[in-house]
């Protein structure tokens, strides 16, 4: 459990992180790149990738190439989200997320979806729209909802690729992963640069420091996730369902406590129902 912990604290402060980031005025473009940098550099020395052994015929690019496109920019559309609603309403959105690659499966990979997971979807679309219902229809930033909302989609395609990514045999997973960061930094360089140039930003040690924790903190967040599916192997909804429920609940109490952020009823209500939801999601993997 102790991985799941390390995970969960992960993911929560990675939230964080990008709210800290309005505050002290650090643009989401540049740090996203050198959170690659430094997911790069860990994924190499702690996976020894052997990128060698494989050809570029061997390479499923059809795979790796939507995320590599999708990975940098929904990094940054997650840190908008976070600064303009809040770490609540976004960590739901990212959670949820899971609902389009339970559709996925039934349309895409073909499998059954049984009556439990009918039912989680049903919960949890209505707990989206509760958690990021807003009181104050009155505001100049009425287009905020379309953050938690991208996030929700981007994060679902990246799911179900991901999946695919793992269902390839000729290729270690941990070796696909330093393919995939390798050319999510290309992208992320990119659109960085278009960043600086545009806003004639300059880098500085805040920028240095805050890229380079994010890099550490996504990428312990993956690697204590794997970890986690490694010790516990032979029960994989513990780990599912202890991961969405830990962010839930902690980017819930980081989010009101400490970031004060404001929730209506209504959003309590939506965060019930979003526990719910991922809890008949989970009883469902094990009623298969």
């Amino acid at each position: 459990m102790l991985y799941i912990v390390l995970s969960v604290l992960c993911s929560v402060s990675v939230a964080a992180l990008l709210k800290l980031t309005k505050k002290f005025q650090i643009p989401v473009e540049p740090i996203v790149t050198l959170n690659y940098i430094t997911a790069l550099l860990l994924s190499y020395y702690l996976f020894a990738p052997d990128i060698q052994k494989f050809s570029a015929s061997e390479i499923p690019w059809h795979i790796y190439i939507p995320l590599v496109v999708l990975l940098p920019t929904v990094f940054i559309f997650l840190g908008m989200s976070v600064k303009n609603i809040g770490i609540v309403k976004t960590d739901i959105a990212q959670r949820l997320s899971l609902f389009i690659s339970i559709l996925a499966a039934y349309f895409i990979f073909n499998e059954n979806i049984g009556v439990l997971k009918l039912s989680g979807l049903a919960v949890g679309f209505s707990a989206i729209f509760l958690t990021l219902h807003k009181k104050n229809k009155n505001t100049s930033k009425s287009n905020n909802w379309l953050y938690p909302c991208i996030v929700f989609i981007g994060f679902g395609v990246i799911d179900v690729f991901f999946k695919k990514v793992a269902q390839q045999q000729q290729i270690p997973f941990t070796t696909s992963l330093f393919y995939i960061f390798s050319g999510a930094l290309s992208i992320s360089l990119l659109i960085s640069l278009f960043y600086i140039i545009k806003k004639s930003y300059k880098l500085n040690r805040k920028t240095l420091y805050a890229g380079i924790l994010l890099g550490l903190l996504n990428f312990g967040n993956i690697y204590f996730y794997l970890q986690a599916h490694k010790s516990l192997s032979q029960n994989p909804s513990t780990v599912f369902a202890s991961m969405n429920f830990g962010v839930i609940v902690l980017g819930s109490l980081v989010g009101v406590v400490l970031f004060k952020e404001k929730l209506s009823k209504i959003n309590y209500i939506g965060i019930s129902l979003a526990l719910i939801a991922v809890a008949l999601i989970t009883l469902s993997q094990l009623y298969v």
